[in-house]
């Protein structure tokens, strides 16, 4: 199984063109992370793209740019492109000349995304939300299979037979379907036999077992091979040398983060008693020691039998290395571990 971290790139809101610090204090230590991953065997390095400004990633391709080029050996990948309000031909090009910068190593992973903001910002319709995206993933699957691309829509101008370039390193890119519990979107990437990302972001995880399930029966359904599927667990995680430390310290960034998309969407703020519970042995939170994490990495191995886990970190109030230490540990001490109980 592969292991990996993914990230959104969290920042301190600024509001200000010119000396924006934070920003670039943060495009800085997500270069120290992916250089990190790569220097200790982590598998895969994956970042976010968001349109607010409580986040410094909205293109992920520029900045796994910059990491392919300090890397050796770790895939780079999105943790979402929202390919709903993007371009599929500019998607698949910047992702392509990702892949002849880092020899072989991008991956796209497209989905809805979690927050809206890049709808209005690139002129799109809410209300084509399912469409656009079902439209926009059909052209980049043919770009992808094919060097020459016709293709006719409704939302976007038609392609008459005109090339896409430049192509990749890989004969092709893999491209991984991002989803955070939706049924009809499991459905669609089981039946189109495409890898999927699950997002395990609240709620346990043995509750997304029938979601995993649904997901290998609509491939073999569609006549694919379901024992080849690949799939892909991302839950949240920090790891300290102790329990408590890693609870202490990570519960004022994650309850910050969440109570702040809590209070957009309406959620009540959360206690630290729910974050206690979150972070229990069937909870979704990955906090606490190396072994603690790994335990519960090779648990939900066993519940979903996938082929990729991606540990999501979250910046905030901590010091970078700290952070770093976390993905230390991850790749050091619970990745040997996961390795040598999963064959």
């Amino acid at each position: 199984m592969e292991l990996g971290i993914s990230t959104f790139g969290e920042i301190p809101i600024e509001h200000i063109s010119g000396g924006a610090v934070n920003s670039q204090k943060r495009i800085d230590e997500l270069l120290q992370e992916a250089k990190l991953a790569d220097e200790i065997g982590i598998d895969v390095y994956a970042l976010g793209e968001h349109h607010r400004p409580d986040y410094v990633i909205s293109s992920p391709e520029m900045v796994l740019a910059a990491a392919a080029a300090i890397t050796k050996r770790i895939k780079l990948t999105s943790a979402v492109t929202v390919l709903s309000s993007a371009d599929p031909v500019r998607v698949y090009q910047n992702f392509a000349t990702l892949d002849l910068i880092s020899k072989g190593r991008a991956e796209i992973m497209a989905g809805r995304g979690s927050f809206i903001e890049s709808f209005p910002l690139f002129g799109y319709d809410l209300d084509d939300y399912d469409e656009l995206f079902t439209e926009k993933l059909e052209l980049l699957l043919n770009i992808n299979a094919n060097e020459v691309v016709s293709s006719k829509g409704n939302h976007r101008a038609s392609i008459g037979g005109r090339g896409v370039y430049p192509r990749p390193y890989q004969q092709q890119l893999p491209i991984w379907l991002a989803v955070g519990g939706t049924p009809q979107s499991v459905v669609r990437a089981g039946t189109l036999n495409i890898p999927l990302t699950i997002a395990i972001l609240g709620g346990q995880p043995v509750q997304y077992v029938q979601l995993t399930d649904l997901y290998r029966k609509a491939a073999a359904k569609a006549g694919h091979d379901a024992d080849h599927l690949q799939l892909a667990i991302n839950q949240h995680m920090y790891i300290a040398d102790d329990s408590q430390q890693a609870a202490d310290e990570f519960w004022p960034i994650y309850s910050g983060v969440m109570n702040r998309v809590g209070k957009e969407r309406g959620w009540s703020p959360m206690s630290r008693e729910q974050f206690e519970y979150l972070r229990m042995p069937g909870g979704p939170l990955l906090v606490g020691t190396a072994q603690e994490v790994a335990d519960k990495i090779i648990a939900e191995h066993k519940l979903f039998n996938n082929t990729r886990f991606l540990a999501q970190t979250i910046s905030g109030d901590i010091a970078h290395e700290k952070l770093l230490h976390s993905i230390e540990l991850f790749g050091t001490k619970v990745a040997p571990m996961v390795r040598a109980a999963i064959k």
